[in-house]
């Protein structure tokens, strides 16, 4: 039965969105980054990004498209690169739907962004990364 299912809780998994400066050192640009804090290994990590809300000026509702990546295997305490993410889209939510697995288990977990809160007055150091960045 329903209630015979155990849903394990996601803990130690965040994602970053990290201001940096690109390969050639000329512009600062914007990178989502998955972190993993957990003391184990995770693998077949996969990413879905979407984009979602409302444009405040025409009240049109905003969908981008999305996007998945497949991270691969991650060790523990380390982290990847998911995708760029470019300013325009900080004004609506940005959602990243994580799944992996963890020996046998698999954990999934949603991560949502919302609108407007990807500023630097919302930023912190990102755990293993020794940058600033907005973190969940």
């Amino acid at each position: 039965m329903k209630e015979d299912i155990k849903i394990p809780k996601v803990e130690n998994v965040s994602v970053a969105v990290v201001k940096e400066w690109n390969e050639e050192k000329t512009a600062e640009v914007f990178n989502v980054y998955l972190i993993n804090l957990r003391d184990s290994d995770i693998s077949n990590v996969l990413v879905s990004s979407v984009g979602y809300g409302e444009n405040k000026t025409t009240g049109e509702q905003i969908r981008t498209s999305t996007l998945r990546h497949f991270i691969g295997d991650m060790e523990s305490q380390t982290f990847a690169k998911i995708e760029p993410i470019v300013e325009d889209v900080f004004g609506i939510n940005n959602e990243y739907w994580v799944s992996f697995f963890e020996g046998k288990q698999v954990f999934d977990k949603k991560f949502v962004f919302l609108a407007e809160s990807i500023t630097e007055g919302n930023f912190i150091n990102v755990p293993l990364m020794e940058v600033k960045g907005v973190v969940i």
